[in-house]
């Protein structure tokens, strides 16, 4: 099975997350933590500072690492890194995937009370898992 590794980006703005609805492929209409797979010589904060600057047209600064997911999709073995992250500049946009489909065809703004309010993908339930702990240990 092929192996993928990506980066994602749980943007934080006061007590609530960025989750960007998925604009292509195969899960289409699902929702996600913005980012993508990691380019050869890339490390992973550059990787994530790029993704987020390709998909949202956003400025982020990458605060701290979260958790490391592994997940086994039926076509491939996901890993994804996840860092918390804030907004550099207040903009974001949906931007085209390949000049032809919009990377994300909405985002909203989710509290933690609200973040199951979504249809998320397999993956990124882990991230919200280890998000409901954090928040749970504060």
């Amino acid at each position: 099975m092929k192996t993928i590794e990506v980066v994602a980006a749980v943007i934080k703005n006061n007590d609530k997350y960025l989750a960007t609805q998925r604009g292509y492929g195969e899960f289409k209409g699902m929702w996600e933590f913005p980012g993508g797979k990691i380019e050869t010589l890339e490390n992973k904060k550059d990787a994530l500072i790029r993704e987020i600057k390709e998909e949202l047209n956003a400025d982020i600064s990458v605060d701290s690492f979260l958790c490391t997911v592994e997940y086994n999709y039926p076509e491939f073995h996901l890993i994804m890194y996840t860092y918390i992250c804030s907004l550099i500049s207040k903009n974001i946009e949906n931007m085209k995937h390949n000049d032809q489909e919009l990377e994300h065809e909405d985002y909203k703004w989710l509290t933690i009370n609200d973040i199951d309010s979504v249809n998320w993908l397999p993956a990124d339930l882990e991230i919200i898992k280890q998000l409901k702990n954090t928040n749970v240990n504060r």
